[in-house]
């Protein structure tokens, strides 16, 4: 089940595990915190997120940039998973609203930081007929982990501590483990070195990669926030103490999938995986518009959960394929940064059609949206070959 799985794709696996076992020990928690303990508003909650997750975004463009142009990777990334890791834990020491915004701020930097070099130094370990396995693979750990963190923050809740901001020093535990095993486990791979050229044409996309990036942004901009489905699960009956049982359902069916899509698109080729999941996305949204009932939900959430485990490595192992080693980070610079700048129009987008028509036109939107970019990514990649070539090693 595992062969093929590499040393560094293994620990970076466990890393992510870890990592987000840490911080969902706290994101669920942070809204209770901000506008129950330390008094703020829900604009302001609005605004650390939006704040964190743009600077995010960013910052994985410069990174992914700046990686190709030094010999090592890890270096970013330990520096990365480091910052996050060790100023997380410190909102347990906030007392107003904005000292959480400045350890959110400088937990998304760390994020910025580690992505597009992580990514990178995924596929430089992995022989390129097993990108997908690989990053279906760091997928799952990485859900497992968002399942873990929220379970144990409330088995601690329930039973050991009564105080938020413990939970809040415990997430440092694991995060610190996290750290340890890039320092001590993780081992750079060798890469060429991309020229230190900073004009503008030097930075962009390469011109073979830039259609697959549009495409994406096309997408992305369909894909709205997930909070919307469980807004949209509580319109139809979920009742809020079911909620979190949904999610953690959700967050196991991507878990489940991630590495079989994964191991599928090494064998038939990434595009048609990527464009069977964005069918699978646009039938969840029709779904989601024309939901009745509650039972609706659960299977729409479990048949949304696949559209995750069929795109997310996949689309990752497919840009892989397509970029030279000397511009991987470059690559998974601007994927992430699409991916992450898209995602706020699209929610802001959704939420307007949502208030001003009705959630089920917003989802049709989302939906169609979806259908047009799978079509364009069919268009755009017929003449260009659907499987990895399983004979390339990685570097």
């Amino acid at each position: 089940m595992f062969s093929g799985i590499g040393a560094n794709v293994l620990i970076l696996g466990l890393v992510s595990f870890l990592t987000d076992v840490s911080s969902e020990m706290i994101y669920p928690l942070l809204p209770l915190f901000v506008t129950g303990v330390l008094g703020a508003g829900p604009a302001f909650l609005g605004m650390i997120e939006g704040v964190a997750e743009s600077t995010a975004a960013l910052l994985k463009l410069a990174s992914g940039i700046a990686c190709d142009r030094i010999r090592g990777r890890k270096g970013l990334v330990l520096f990365g998973y480091a910052l996050s890791s060790l100023s997380r834990p410190l909102i347990a020491l906030a007392a107003s609203p904005l000292a959480v915004l400045a350890v959110r701020f400088s937990d998304r930097v760390g994020k910025g930081i580690r992505t597009s070099p992580r990514d990178a130094l995924i596929a430089d370990s992995t022989a390129a007929g097993l990108r997908g396995k690989a990053f279906g693979f760091h997928r799952s750990l990485d859900h497992a982990g968002a399942i873990v963190g929220p379970l144990l923050a409330t088995a601690l809740m329930a039973w050991f501590v009564a105080d938020l901001r413990t939970v809040f020093w415990l997430a440092a535990l694991p995060g610190v483990l996290a750290v340890a095993l890039i320092a001590f486990k993780v081992r750079d791979v060798a890469h060429p070195v991309s020229s230190g050229d900073l004009r503008a044409a030097a930075l962009a996309p390469a011109r073979h990669i830039r259609g697959y990036l549009l495409i994406l942004l096309l997408f992305t901009l369909g894909n709205s926030s997930d909070a919307f489905l469980l807004l949209r699960a509580g319109q139809l009956g979920v009742a809020p103490a079911r909620i979190p049982l949904l999610w953690t359902f959700f967050h196991v069916v991507k878990m489940c999938s991630a590495m079989p899509f994964g191991t599928l698109s090494d064998r038939i080729g990434r595009r048609g995986v990527i464009i069977a999941g964005w069918a699978v996305y646009t039938i969840a949204y029709a779904g989601f518009a024309l939901a009745a009932a509650e039972w609706h939900i659960w299977l729409l959430f479990a048949w949304y959960g696949l559209f995750y485990g069929m795109t997310e490595g996949v689309e990752k192992a497919y840009l892989a394929d397509l970029a030279a080693p000397a511009e991987r980070g470059n690559a998974f610079g601007w994927y992430n940064c699409a991916v992450g700048v898209g995602a706020l129009p699209a929610s802001l987008l959704f939420g307007a059609i949502w208030q001003r028509f009705s959630p089920q036109a917003a989802f049709s939107f989302g939906a169609g949206l979806a259908c047009l970019a799978a079509l364009c990514l069919f268009a755009w990649s017929r003449s260009r070959p659907s499987a990895p070539k399983t004979t390339t090693p990685g570097p």
